[in-house]
């Protein structure tokens, strides 16, 4: 499909709006949210392979996954995996804007290893610079992308979910994201109309703008998303890409009263926006960076791990095998502290 003018016309929103909109008119909307919220609970407890397939293929910080990480993440009693892939990095700039046919087969992979293995997996578009800076300029490559994703996985079994694009921000604010994110689900939906989608709201997916969030209310195969990482004077602490965090480094959490509060209200405040709305919730992410604190890592993880779990909804700690990492690759082992915040129990040594 080509475009002219505006990259992608207010026109063919409307008409791919309507088309993706009359494919779910056969299906009632209680089973559609019935199916939303059965995904969401299949969900339950999980982790995200980060800086993985997100990462560039010649970064030296980049994980590296093997088959036997799969295993240690099912046999530690996780349910899922989130997984982040970078997909600009390996689009053609020029449209039909074609994916790598090399970099789709690593992709391929890690869903096969994580399907075989009993987990849910959500394809989570991650790091689309081009989006943030240039919405208008880059939204008929992400439609393409999506159209190709859609189409490649149609017969993939319904334990695969698409994150249609993670934390918008920079110039996807509220406004244009209530736009763009109808667009691309719309792109899904004239392929593959039951697969549950996951959509989050602008702003680094932050829970305060839930409310802004634009989904179509005849569609109720969504599952809604949202990242925690509060307070980021604790989580980011040490974090080398953001300005002043050494001078964070430090910084304890200790669950006190005051702390438990500020968690409570943020999760009760997502929660009554849940049910107002009809739409399950998926904490997407959230995690603290390795400089922090064990004790304290592992105390903010489990009380919001428990701040998800007590409210109904699913969860993916950020993440794996890297720098906030529950598990240590180098050790092929678990660290017992952040593993048994997010699962209750110990994981002991993983297959070498």
């Amino acid at each position: 499909m080509t475009f002219s003018g505006r990259v992608l016309p207010k026109l063919w929103l409307r008409l791919a709006t309507a088309a993706a909109l009359l494919a779910l008119a056969s299906t009632t909307a209680g089973a559609q949210e019935d199916a939303a919220t059965r995904a969401n609970r299949a969900l339950g407890r999980g982790i995200n392979l980060g800086n993985a397939l997100d990462a560039p293929l010649d970064a030296s910080w980049a994980l590296r996954l093997r088959g036997d990480d799969f295993d240690a993440i099912k046999q530690a009693g996780f349910n899922s995996v989130r997984l982040p892939v970078a997909f600009y990095l390996h689009t053609a700039a020029a449209a039909p804007y074609a994916i790598d046919p090399g970099f789709l087969a690593r992709v391929d992979w890690a869903i096969d290893q994580a399907l075989s293995r009993g987990l849910v997996v959500v394809l989570d578009n991650h790091h689309d610079v081009g989006m943030e800076k240039r919405p208008d300029e880059n939204m008929a490559r992400l439609v393409a992308v999506w159209t190709q994703l859609a189409q490649r996985y149609r017969s993939y079994p319904e334990r695969l979910y698409f994150e249609l694009l993670n934390e918008p921000s920079g110039a996807l604010t509220d406004d244009e994201w209530a736009n763009d994110a109808p667009a691309l689900l719309s792109a899904v939906r004239m392929v593959d109309p039951q697969r549950t989608v996951v959509i989050g709201p602008a702003y680094w997916n932050s829970l305060d703008h839930l409310g802004a969030l634009a989904l179509p209310d005849s569609d109720r195969n969504i599952i809604v998303t949202f990242h925690y990482y509060v307070p980021l004077r604790f989580t980011h602490q040490g974090a080398g890409w953001m300005p002043g965090a050494d001078k964070w480094k430090g910084t304890l959490w200790t669950g006190g009263a005051a702390e438990q509060a500020t968690l409570d209200n943020d999760f009760n405040k997502a929660a009554q926006w849940a049910l107002a709305n009809r739409r399950p919730l998926y904490l997407g992410e959230f995690g603290a960076f390795q400089a922090a604190d064990m004790e304290s890592r592992a105390r903010w993880t489990r009380a919001v791990a428990e701040a998800a779990r007590r409210r109904g909804m699913s969860f993916a700690y950020w993440e794996f095998g890297s720098s906030f990492g529950a598990y240590d690759p180098a050790k092929l082992k678990w660290r017992e502290p952040l593993l048994e915040a997010l699962t209750g129990k110990g994981g002991g040594d993983a297959k070498p």
